[in-house]
């Protein structure tokens, strides 16, 4: 019988790396392109987080949703975020299927290494970092996107900070998950 972690995708004769500098210089031209057409920062959590009032809004009702005072200003919507958020998730596969590194496990190798194999254990603490990720881009009031790119853009402070502050405490992060290696 496979299992979850035994799928893989069809191997390629080589395998396609993506340049982060023209994937950086791509994004900055895709920032420039959503002001222009939309007037909005490229960002995504609240898009995420309309999705989410929408997925109550079916299982606990409408009015359970207007009563939440974040869901009743966000309300769900089809708009240039929903398109955005649809479309991160889209190109992300498109663009490791594309790369030859897409492959469906439940638990990734570097995980299962440092922390073990369980599955269980792993979407436990996946799920309790989305929690926390999203609500400190919710109180940041923007997500690595919103803050990070489109505020450093526009050479907003904020944005700057976030920069500044995102990466050592990325970096530290890795290292007390990870090790050294």
């Amino acid at each position: 019988m496979t299992s979850i972690t035994d799928i893989r995708p069809v191997t390629r004769a080589a395998r396609i790396d993506w340049t982060p500098y023209l994937v950086g210089a791509g994004i900055g031209v895709l920032s420039w392109a959503v002001f222009v057409v939309v007037n909005n920062p490229l960002g995504i959590t609240t898009a995420l987080s309309q999705a989410s009032g929408g997925v109550a809004s079916t299982i606990w009702g409408s009015d359970f949703v207007t009563r939440n005072a974040y869901w009743a200003k966000n309300a769900f919507k089809l708009d240039y975020g929903m398109l955005f958020l649809v479309g991160t998730l889209i190109g992300g596969f498109l663009s490791a299927l594309t790369a030859g590194a897409w492959k469906l496990e439940a638990v990734p190798s570097v995980w299962a290494e440092r922390f073990g194999p369980s599955a269980l254990r792993r979407y436990a603490v996946a799920f309790l970092g989305g929690i926390i990720a999203m609500y400190g881009a919710r109180l940041a009031n923007g997500c690595t996107s919103g803050n990070g790119i489109s505020g450093g853009l526009q050479l907003a402070l904020s944005g700057w900070l976030f920069l500044a502050v995102m990466f050592p405490v990325g970096i530290v992060t890795a290292f007390a998950l990870f090790g050294r290696r």
